[in-house]
């Protein structure tokens, strides 16, 4: 069975949309930019104002000392002195934080920490002066293509793991393994942003130099990443799946209404060459050479119609009606001046579809079943009236009826019902008989 191509369009917008949602959850919570100065696990303790000089260890990170003598120094940390570009000797008013527990890793004590700088040797202290960083597009534009192309990887995985046609054990471990090692990849290959050289710069997670909430954020958007995928490579195949039995559904189907018209066919052949054999022996016994020998020829063209046609399915009406004037020819021979046909077909009919070989039956049918004498000659019509074939015929029934096997009407309906999906209507009283006939218009 053919297998349904993967809807590469549709994991690319989904990784999009997906890295759209990462990246926006995380600009509404301002991390980056309070990531200097409200630390994780920081606990604010007083809002009142400290005043203080800033003194700096070789290791950059500092203490306030503060003007009250019996005030503690405040800790500054390495982050804070990049973030605020601090230097020896600058006079500081600030805020104070406390660490919870009351101690802080990477300094000694319960010092109280440095929390916000209002201003700085007399001057108004703002954040706009001193955040040198990347514009917000740029930093953007990186995250939101980085994470989405980390999740079209992801669900192209995950995609392709969920695939059971084939699939040994060592495939699914394989892909899990791929899933587990492209996740670390992704984490250590996150664009963050760092302080370098007394700016903040766009770095990769494992250059490090970034802060503590960095860690939780990138943790976070792979675990979502990981999750969102996993969901949509089920939710993905579960529908290829469907779509797949849908479709081997209408091929079976397709096969079945095959099958069923190669049965019918077969039907057609037999009883038509058995009555065609008939007509010939009725005039080999009359030793009429001449008709007989066009009578062949007429039979061998109608046979012809039949190899050529019969396994197509549909014809055009126009065909239909050239070998229907060769199979009437036939019975012309046969009742020489007592049997009719009318043919009234308007041309812009004449090019729409119906099943091969259906006026043979109906015909052949109206021979059998009616006396054809030159006192009571039979006059049958065939027309098309708004898109429908009709064949009317006025009723002679014979005195000793010939046994009807019932093929040729229900087998007329049966390709009917395969080819065109419309039934076909008899119309019968005491005095006509008519099948009605609904033709397929072609398509444009």
């Amino acid at each position: 069975m053919k297998r349904l191509k993967p809807s590469l369009g549709l994991h690319l917008i989904v990784a999009l949309a997906l890295s759209l949602v990462i990246n926006f959850s995380y600009l509404l919570v301002p991390i980056i930019t309070d990531q200097g100065v409200n630390q994780r696990g920081d606990v604010t303790l007083e809002s009142e104002h400290s005043e203080g000089v800033l003194h700096l260890s070789p290791d950059m990170y500092g203490y306030i000392i503060c003007d009250c003598p019996e005030s503690d120094s405040t800790y500054v940390s390495t982050w804070q002195v990049r973030t605020f570009k601090l230097q020896e000797g600058d006079r500081l008013k600030f805020t104070t934080k406390s660490p919870r527990g009351g101690e802080m890793s990477g300094y000694e004590g319960a010092n109280e920490r440095l929390d916000e700088v209002v201003m700085r040797n007399g001057e108004e202290f703002s954040l706009d002066v001193i955040y040198d960083r990347p514009s917000r597009t740029m930093e953007f534009v990186w995250q939101i293509v980085y994470y989405a192309l980390i999740s079209y990887l992801l669900i192209t995985l995950f995609v392709l793991a969920r695939r059971r046609e084939g699939r040994a054990l060592w495939h699914y471990c394989a892909y899990a393994l791929l899933i587990v090692v492209v996740s670390i990849v992704a984490i250590y290959l996150a664009p963050v942003m760092s302080f370098r050289d007394g700016a903040m710069r766009i770095v990769f997670f494992f250059e490090g130099h970034i802060h503590d909430n960095a860690y939780l954020v990138v943790l976070t958007k792979t675990l979502f990443m990981l999750v969102v995928s996993a969901l949509y490579a089920f939710v993905y195949t579960l529908m290829q799946q469907r779509q797949q039995i849908v479709i081997e559904n209408e091929q079976l189907k397709t096969e079945n209404l095959s099958t069923r018209y190669n049965m019918l066919m077969g039907q057609i052949n037999p009883h038509f060459f058995f009555n065609s054999l008939n007509s010939l022996a009725m005039l080999v016994r009359e030793k009429d050479d001449e008709r007989a020998l066009k009578y062949i020829d007429q039979l061998s063209y109608t046979f012809r119609y039949i190899i050529q046609n019969g396994q197509c399915g549909v014809t055009t009406l126009r065909e239909e009606l050239e070998f229907g004037e060769a199979y009437i020819y036939l019975f012309k021979i046969r009742y020489e001046d007592k049997l009719f046909f009318d043919i009234d077909i308007d041309e812009k009919y004449r090019e729409w579809m119906l099943p091969a070989l259906s006026l043979q039956p109906l015909i052949g049918n109206t021979v059998k079943h009616n006396t054809i004498t030159t006192k009571n000659p039979l006059h049958v019509t065939i027309r098309v009236v708004d898109g429908v074939l009709e064949i009317e015929n006025e009723k002679h029934p014979k005195l000793d009826t010939e046994p009807s096997t019932g093929i040729g009407l229900s087998n007329l309906s049966s390709r009917w019902e395969i080819v065109i999906g419309k039934p076909i209507e008899v119309v019968e009283d005491d005095k006509r008989f008519m099948v009605r006939l609904p033709l397929d218009e072609p398509k444009a």
